[in-house]
């Protein structure tokens, strides 16, 4: 009997779905910092540490420099998105016939809890001042997955934990998570967590109001500014469609660039939305990265540590790597005809780099 594609229909591709989904993965260099790099290989890990801050470094085949170390630490925090607390079927995308899918097996976790649970476990080793949700806490906007998310987060983090809605709440019309603009002061940066969703609509934009907040607080800092969203920002000139219609509106993407540009405080802007690594820089803005972090449910299930120096702010994304968050992660990094994997991993450089924080850009 064939066997049948997404969409129903007879699929010529099966057996090359099955061989792809059970080929062993070569190892990745998944994450470098000053001092140590880990390398993943299916659902093992091996982790180097005590390695010279900002060196060339050759380790199983893989060539790299580790970050440099910007002076003294100051502060440590952490950021997650897209953790989809309620979400039963991973891979699908409405109204688009693409595999394949993954579900968990009756009497198994729910994967989103899996994911955010070993998560939560890793980033509370870190002891971090400040734990940030970039939105898409819920799969569906209901209060009973809200209430999920709350009970894995809550009890570890308490007020240390600041939130925002993405467009899986906004587009529910969503009565939680309702702060537009949240402000973070830690030694050495502050923090601002702008709500870029949009009621009843999966893209996003900024209003004149955030702007204007943002560019107060960027006028008057006396250490660097990081601002965070959960849409990724916009950019008319792109070849890719989802950066022009799928994330903050190219107008309101343009004056948030803008403001940058004329606000040598706000040192990046980080996002998420879009399920995957990816740094891209403006020539408006200079040096300045315009950031996504993959999502915590699926390949490569991630969190992103941020390690705030006296010269220097270090972003670090990490795999998150128990045996049963790895387990689940594997299973999904075929996704989309295979595409996913490279999609969502993006490049070392996208996922652990450094931002200078004086000087001039």
């Amino acid at each position: 009997m064939e066997r049948a594609a997404p969409g129903g229909q007879p699929d010529p591709l099966a057996d090359w779905r099955d061989a792809v989904a059970h080929a062993s993965p070569p190892p990745a260099l998944t994450t470098v910092g000053p001092d140590l790099a880990v390398i993943h290989e299916g659902a093992e890990v091996r982790t180097y540490q005590g390695l010279e801050p900002d060196s060339a470094q050759e380790l199983e085949g893989f060539s790299f420099r580790t970050l440099p170390d910007p002076g003294e630490l100051l502060a440590t925090f952490a950021t997650v998105n897209d953790v989809h607390f309620g979400e039963e079927v991973c891979g699908m995308i409405h109204g688009v016939d693409v595999g394949p899918t993954f579900s968990v097996q009756p009497g198994e976790d729910p994967y989103p809890d899996v994911m955010n649970r070993a998560a939560v476990e890793e980033i509370a080793a870190i002891d971090p001042a400040a734990v940030l949700v970039k939105g898409d806490l819920t799969s569906n906007g209901t209060r009973a997955e809200f209430d999920a998310f709350r009970a894995t987060y809550e009890p570890v983090f308490g007020d240390r934990l600041h939130v925002i809605r993405g467009n899986h709440e906004s587009y529910n019309r969503a009565p939680f998570a309702t702060d537009t603009f949240v402000r973070v002061d830690l030694p050495g940066v502050t923090l601002v967590m702008i709500d870029t969703s949009i009621d009843g609509d999966p893209a996003g934009t900024v209003t004149a109001e955030q702007l204007d907040a943002l560019d107060d607080v960027a006028a008057t800092a006396d250490r660097p500014v990081l601002v965070f969203g959960h849409h990724h920002v916009g950019d008319r000139g792109s070849d890719e469609r989802a950066d022009r219609t799928f994330g903050i509106d190219v107008d309101a993407s343009d004056a948030l660039v803008g403001l940058v540009a004329r606000r040598p405080a706000v040192r990046g802007y980080f996002a998420g939305h879009t399920h995957r690594n990816r740094v891209r820089r403006f020539p408006a803005s200079g040096d300045v990265p315009w950031v996504e972090v993959a999502c915590v449910k699926d390949f490569p299930g991630a969190w992103a540590e941020y390690r705030v120096h006296e010269h220097g702010i270090l972003q670090i994304v990490h795999r998150i790597s128990s045996p049963q968050a790895l387990a689940w992660s594997e299973r999904t990094r075929h996704m989309y005809e295979g595409l996913y994997e490279d999609y969502a991993f993006g490049t070392l450089e996208d996922r652990c780099f450094a931002i200078p924080t004086t000087g001039t850009r």
